[in-house]
């Protein structure tokens, strides 16, 4: 075990670790430990990580997560952005031969993974044939919900991911139609996954304690979900302007948000076509209905 530490990422073992590296966690980056190894357990439960798996870690941390993931899975690729924190992991990680560190920014832009992460993940997964895709992260508050959505985005994206984070993000993910919470995330995740909050966790599971509660959220990617939706790019938008002005009637918001491209007469037969009133909103749709819309206006006015 390098420097005779335990691979438990307790709050004595998180301060005696930062004293000694003389650094601090960074609140805008989105640094809250786990410090619950009991809770670490559970997340690796939940995962069922074995020994085809490639594991995709964003926010190495100490690498705590990452030591443990490690044995269980075929290789693990973990980004870390923060170089002091990069640094600190690596003694630690360095004699893991099936650990790929990255220190680098997950995300290339707000809508894209950093290319240099998925290629390091394709890498590893055409080491062997037969290796499975897992994202398993305590994500950093300020990058889940891009890496989550852009993750869906790829071409092949995680058989499953299961991180922990903010509540009210996983409460949104898995929100129902009319609820104030549902929104183009929950449909976009939806449309391609089951989803189960495995646990919410309190703060003071977490060093520096965040002013949120938190949850262990699985999503699991199923592919008969996904065949429906046409032209994935296409229905990433078209779920984002729906929701962009989310009070307005649902003919106002597509008429607004296909200015120059449909008139009010096509707009009016898109409806009748998907069974719509023009006086519900998007909030009021469920996944299949708004699948039936995007493509009706789809067809209409092309890719």
């Amino acid at each position: 075990m390098p420097n005779g530490y335990s691979h438990n990422q307790t709050l004595s073992f998180l301060t005696r670790r930062f004293a000694e590296a003389g650094i601090r966690p960074h609140t805008r980056l989105g640094q809250n430990f786990l410090i619950d190894p009991n809770l670490q357990q559970l997340l690796l439960r939940t995962a069922q990580l074995g020994p085809d798996d490639v594991v995709l870690e964003v926010g190495t941390g100490t690498g705590s997560l990452t030591i443990l993931m490690a044995p269980r899975a075929a290789a693990v690729v973990t980004v870390e952005i923060d170089p002091q924190l990069f640094q600190l992991a690596g003694e630690e990680l360095f004699h893991l031969e099936n650990v790929t560190r990255l220190q680098l920014d997950a995300l290339k832009s707000k809508n894209r993974i950093n290319p240099a992460v998925l290629e390091a993940v394709a890498d590893r997964l055409g080491a062997a044939p037969g290796r499975r895709f897992k994202l398993v992260a305590n994500l950093p508050f300020s990058v889940a919900t891009p890496v989550v959505a852009n993750l869906l985005a790829i071409d092949a994206p995680p058989e499953t991911m299961t991180v922990t984070i903010q509540r009210e993000l996983a409460e949104r993910i898995t929100a129902l139609p009319g609820c104030k919470d549902y929104g183009a995330l929950s449909i976009w995740v939806q449309s391609q996954c089951r989803l189960e909050i495995v646990r919410v966790l309190p703060p003071e599971v977490f060093w520096p304690r965040p002013k949120v509660s938190s949850a262990i959220l699985q999503i699991a990617l199923d592919r008969q979900l996904r065949g429906r939706i046409a032209h994935r790019g296409f229905f990433h938008d078209f779920i984002r302007a729906m929701f962009f002005h989310r009070r307005k009637f649902l003919r106002s918001e597509l008429l607004s948000a296909f200015k120059g491209r449909l008139d009010k007469p096509q707009v009016d037969r898109i409806l009748v076509q998907a069974g719509l009133a023009g006086s519900v909103r998007a909030e009021q749709l469920d996944v299949g209905t708004m699948l039936i819309l995007c493509e009706a206006v789809r067809n209409e006015v092309g890719d």
